[in-house]
């Protein structure tokens, strides 16, 4: 039954997208890339998720993140003392959520920028973006901005593409933004694996990488001049290393703490419109939020017992953030079976919510004012598209799960 509502749930989420199509008819004539990338994301799914070889690949990533964790303690313990806690601890020697998952992104953005300034993100994001133009159907620009996007964050990718944005229209601007709200940043990766499974971050990475470039090719489809289709990086050798790694340091501690602050009043503004909605309705604001996605949460394969749960968790990361619905679910606030949770965990995981239209569009408007206006009048098709590209890869989970 769950295959039928899955095939259905996909045909729905793809048709919502074309039916916002800039061209619909130049879409459909895209189609055979949709049904590339669609075939890629099974490929994926299946390998991460159902085969031993992928699960190693998973532990081994997962591994990784948990030593460069280890060694953000090292550097959180020492300015913070007893206040940063014990991680192995099972008392209430607990690092606070500040300490355990927001602190590490210092590090691990320093660890970032200096794999930027060797140029080794440089050639990987260049030839995976090589790769990727050869199959997607667009041009190399956007193809090495997902790529970039993948590793860099939403914010920092603009920078990496700061030559070229003066000069794109504004459909390009739309696949490279989209690709920055749809995607996470390696910087924030070990975050969100602390409070969700691995496995389901790691694949909702790999499938919304992918995802992206459905959903472009379905609401954003366009052509390309030969002579539009080159991509120029901003080189990260100029300045000296620990310039760079000072520089690096800071836009980390700059994204823990406003995360920390959106945390804070976010999570407090939930909490009063709950209670305000409580003591009025009878229900809480999440439960009618909940009961409004509900719907879409039972195409992307939740059973029907739990669809008003997963419907409130997808609605909390949509209007707040991934992380407020994150430390829900980590704090065992709802009960989810096991396939509920892999599509609840992979739909939170990326940036697509209402406050990253105002980073994208602030951060581009810091390199290019006029190009970060145009990104504020497209940001509600933003994130309409980023939000269907998490909608798919849920649904491509839901399937395999």
């Amino acid at each position: 039954m769950h295959y039928a509502v899955g095939i259905a749930g996909l045909a729905v989420f793809m048709g919502l997208a074309w039916g916002a199509s800039y061209d619909r008819k130049l879409a459909l004539k895209r189609l055979k890339y949709v049904a590339i990338m669609l075939a890629i994301q099974v490929l994926l799914g299946i390998f991460l998720i159902r085969t031993a070889v992928g699960q190693t690949v998973v532990d081994g990533i997962a591994s990784g993140f948990g030593r460069l964790l280890e060694f953000a303690f090292e550097g959180t313990s020492f300015v913070f003392g007893p206040l940063a806690g014990d991680p192995d601890a099972t008392n209430g020697l607990t690092p606070a959520f500040f300490m355990a998952v927001l602190m590490p992104i210092v590090f691990i953005s320093a660890v970032i920028g200096i794999l930027e300034w060797s140029r080794i993100l440089h050639f990987v994001i260049r030839y995976i973006g090589i790769a990727i133009g050869k199959i997607n159907g667009l041009g190399k620009l956007e193809s090495f901005g997902a790529s970039a996007s993948l590793l860099l964050g939403q914010s920092e990718v603009f920078i990496s593409l700061k030559n070229q944005l003066h000069h794109l229209n504004e459909r390009r601007l739309y696949t490279l933004a989209a690709a920055a709200m749809s995607t996470v940043s390696a910087s924030i990766m070990g975050s969100y694996m602390v409070l969700l499974d691995p496995r389901f971050v790691v694949t909702a990475i790999a499938l919304n990488f992918f995802g992206i470039f459905i959903v472009v090719s379905l609401i954003n489809p366009y052509d390309l001049e030969p002579s539009e289709d080159v991509a120029v990086f901003a080189d990260a050798r100029h300045r000296s290393f620990f310039e760079m790694v000072t520089e690096y340091i800071w836009d980390g501690f700059r994204v823990a703490v406003t995360v920390a602050a959106m945390l804070i009043g976010f999570v407090a503004l939930i909490a009063m419109v709950n209670g305000v909605f409580n003591g009025v309705f009878g229900v809480t604001f999440q439960q009618v939020m909940g009961y409004v996605f509900a719907p879409l949460a039972f195409l992307t394969g939740v059973p029907p017992s739990e669809i008003v749960d997963a419907g409130s968790l997808m609605a909390t990361k949509l209007v707040t953030n991934e992380f407020v619905a994150m430390t829900q679910i980590a704090a065992g606030e709802y009960e989810l079976s096991e396939r509920t949770y892999a599509i609840v965990a992979v739909f939170l995981v990326s940036f697509a919510n209402f406050a990253s239209i105002g980073v994208i569009a602030g951060a581009v408007k810091g390199l290019a004012t006029a190009q970060g206006d145009t990104i504020a009048r497209f940001g509600l098709r933003l994130l309409y598209g980023a939000t269907l590209v998490s909608f798919i890869s849920a649904t491509m989970v839901g399937l395999l799960i």
